[in-house]
């Protein structure tokens, strides 16, 4: 994997409007160096309109989606629109894909949610086929079929009107459990962990190797990206900046999910702290959500987020920066991306 170590910034979920202040970070993380800006999506906002918006705006910095729900869009459609960012940015945009949950996929979608590597697979390779603009696309799967033979009959294989900027988008994908972390180093060009700890590193190392070992491309462990999510909150108070990350630990361990089918629970699990996933799912899923909050310890906290003075931080980094995360990516206000650039890059 390449190890120049890289600055991404995410502008993470809508609220119930626009991040206040997001372009003018991210204008300000481009001037700094940062080499990607991200957008996300849940039920709300989508994380395409976004980038075309702010990636106007921008001259160098690459446009990810981290990440585009496949279950919001056909292949097509996700193939179309990521031609489209890619030739209005000049060849900027990276394509982030997850396949979400079930709650998103059928209370959201109104969409299947099994089998979701193996429906990943299908979907991804009809975008690459639908970008390199090769041949029409004639292709008939277990969860895709086009031209769709159940229909009218007059549907025929069909190529794009536009020529790609570039006949390889950059894929990366979302993904967490270990064979989607291994599909990730298969079958795309990067990885998006969501909750990554430095002591799992070697667990995840080993998934990707797997993945490697599976595709058709010697060379593919060099030019692969893990792009992560890192929390970094500075502060003279390691607990008070714990704080800040717990609500999220809490929602993704505790809320996101039914009991039994959580991916991110699972992610904490296998980190040592399934006991005090099962008490912060109890409590959530029972309306106390504060207290599921207050029950995650800064142990926890500190396995996936940089919290504390900016000297523990520094030391703390050093183990961060030897697994195998590619770029860190960090969010917050335009004000402290300097703080970032200088603890992650200085």
């Amino acid at each position: 994997m390449a190890r120049d170590i890289q600055l991404g910034y995410n502008s993470g979920y809508w609220g119930s409007g626009p991040p206040e202040g997001a372009l003018e970070a991210i204008q300000e993380a481009e001037r700094l160096g940062f080499t990607s800006a991200w957008t996300a999506e849940a039920y709300g906002s989508d994380a395409l309109t976004p980038l075309a918006w702010w990636g106007a705006h921008t001259e160098s910095i690459r446009l990810g989606t981290g990440i585009v729900q496949m279950s919001a869009r056909t292949p097509a459609a996700t193939a179309m629109a990521a031609m489209t960012l890619d030739h209005l940015s000049g060849g900027r945009f990276i394509l982030g894909l997850g396949a979400s949950g079930p709650q998103v996929v059928e209370g959201w979608y109104g969409q299947p949610y099994p089998k979701p590597l193996a429906r990943t697979r299908e979907y991804i390779e009809i975008v690459r086929q639908i970008v390199r603009r090769d041949a029409p696309v004639d292709f008939h799967g277990e969860f895709y079929d086009m031209p769709f033979k159940a229909g009218t009959g007059l549907g025929k294989p069909l190529k794009s009107t536009i020529h790609p900027l570039r006949k390889e988008i950059p894929i990366f994908l979302g993904a967490e459990g270990p064979k989607n972390v291994a599909l990730s180093a298969e079958i795309c060009d990067g990885w998006l962990p969501l909750f990554f700890s430095p002591k799992e590193d070697d667990f995840y190392r080993r998934c990707l190797a797997e993945g490697f070992a599976k595709a058709d491309d010697p060379t593919k462990a060099d030019r692969f990206e893990v792009a992560s999510t890192v929390f970094i909150i500075p502060g003279d108070d390691a607990e008070k900046c714990a704080d800040f990350v717990r609500p999220f630990l809490a929602l993704y361990a505790g809320g996101m999910g039914a009991r039994g089918a959580n991916f991110h629970f699972e992610v904490f699990a296998r980190m040592g702290y399934e006991d005090v996933a099962l008490k912060v799912q109890e409590l959530y899923l029972a309306g106390k959500k504060q207290e599921a909050a207050a029950s995650i310890p800064l142990a926890m906290v500190e396995d996936v987020a940089l919290v504390g003075p900016p000297d523990k931080i520094r030391g703390e980094l050093a183990q961060w920066k030897e697994t195998c995360i590619t770029t860190f990516m960090v969010g917050g206000p335009k004000q402290m991306l300097p703080l970032y650039a200088d603890l992650i890059l200085g």
